[in-house]
């Protein structure tokens, strides 16, 4: 029998398998479909992309507040159905207009998603484990990639149609699984309750600003890089959605690795190295366009995107404690948003005008590069064990 702790942190990962893995990173495989039906241009097919991060804004700003107001289950059940209902309409080839709005809603709810559910999936975990449950959350992330890299070129022929009420029936169907799992919420030791520490320290500033820099390496991997193996190599749309699903097995690994190597190094050491690894792994294909080179390029950043993530939240704990750990991961979960939604038009706009997937790499490798600069001067005595 699974232990209840465990129960919470399946659901967690369901939230984080329909919030992120289908919402979000189910729509890069898709890309290459979409154009060669003609259901979008490169351009509006790229900005739609950077129209789910500005919803992913929305929804991560605004879901602490809104777990004041509404019970987070109610929050979240209302998450997940909105995200397959999202995903639903999507299937109508109804042009740019059309997917607009609800891609922004996918965006929005997986913004909510990602506050809401994380943190109380967190704080249920043993002290022991806590590390490691944050990890089997976001493993959700790389099931939803691997699963829409799956099927993307399983259906392709078929159209997008297929893809989209596929990914939106499997949602709703996690949603009625999960459904009672979300109102047991755990009640905050009074301890932590009345402790009312500063939390927006100089430890914490520095690893927002980490954080949300990140997101410019995060960008042409999830937003490009199936595009950009599918027609800036030529290799087609199957081999674009092989690699993504290299990238997803790299996300289905990467959180729970991440944690077990948080439970051996600690949250501060692991998120400079993994920063560091993964701003290499984003250089790449500057340096080489080998399969095996881009396999591995894929894998990398797949590991460390969701893994990043998990070493975050759990850093944020250690730094704020529980009772502030909602509402401080809900900053860099909002300036992560934000800043990929600006960096996500931003590489579109770039990629519109010069047709370079190379200076996106550029930039993205650079610009992790700096964020592990930063998180590396983010240092503080944990406040909590």
């Amino acid at each position: 029998m699974i232990n209840p702790v465990w129960h919470g942190a399946l659901a967690g990962l369901c939230a984080l398998l329909v919030g992120i893995g289908f919402a979000r990173f189910g729509y890069t495989p898709l890309i290459p479909v979409l154009i060669e039906r003609d259901w979008l241009s490169a351009a509006d097919a790229a900005y739609l992309g950077a129209t789910n991060l500005a919803g992913y804004v929305g929804g991560s700003l605004l879901a602490a507040s809104l777990a004041r107001l509404l019970p987070v289950a109610t929050l979240t059940r209302s998450a997940m159905v909105l995200t397959g209902l999202s995903l639903l309409a999507c299937a109508m080839p109804w042009g740019f207009i059309w997917f607009a709005p609800w891609r922004f809603l996918a965006g929005f709810t997986g913004g909510i998603l990602m506050v809401a559910a994380v943190p109380l999936m967190l704080a249920r975990a043993p002290a022991t484990h806590r590390a490691r449950s944050n990890g089997i959350v976001f493993t959700g992330v790389g099931i939803g990639i691997i699963t829409a890299g799956t099927l993307v070129p399983a259906v392709a022929g078929y159209g997008p149609m297929p893809v989209w009420l596929g990914l939106g029936l499997l949602t709703l169907l996690l949603a009625m699984l999960t459904w009672r799992q979300w109102a047991i919420e755990p009640v905050t030791p009074p301890a932590q309750a009345a402790a009312a520490p500063r939390n927006f320290t100089l430890p914490v500033a520095l690893l927002l600003a980490a954080y949300t820099i990140d997101s410019a390496g995060f960008v042409p991997h999830t937003v490009f890089w199936a595009d950009y193996i599918a027609r800036g190599l030529g290799r087609g749309v199957a081999v674009g959605g092989l690699f993504w699903v290299f990238f997803g097995i790299g996300a289905l690994c990467g959180p729970l690795l991440a944690g077990l190597i948080a439970e051996r190094f600690g949250f501060y050491r692991s998120i400079v190295g993994v920063l560091l690894i993964k701003s290499a792994a984003v250089a790449i294909p500057l340096l080489s366009t080998h399969p095996v080179a881009l396999a591995i390029s894929a894998i990398t950043v797949g590991a460390f995107t969701p893994g990043i993530s998990a070493l975050a939240s759990g850093r944020v704990a250690e730094l704020v404690g529980f009772a502030a750990h909602r509402q401080v991961w809900g900053w860099l979960t909002g300036g992560f948003a934000l800043s990929s939604a600006a960096v996500g038009y931003a590489f579109s706009y770039l990629f519109d005008h010069t047709g370079s997937y190379n200076l996106l790499f550029a930039l993205g490798a650079a610009g992790l590069f700096i964020a592990m600069l930063l998180a590396a001067t983010a240092r503080q005595k944990p406040a909590i064990d």
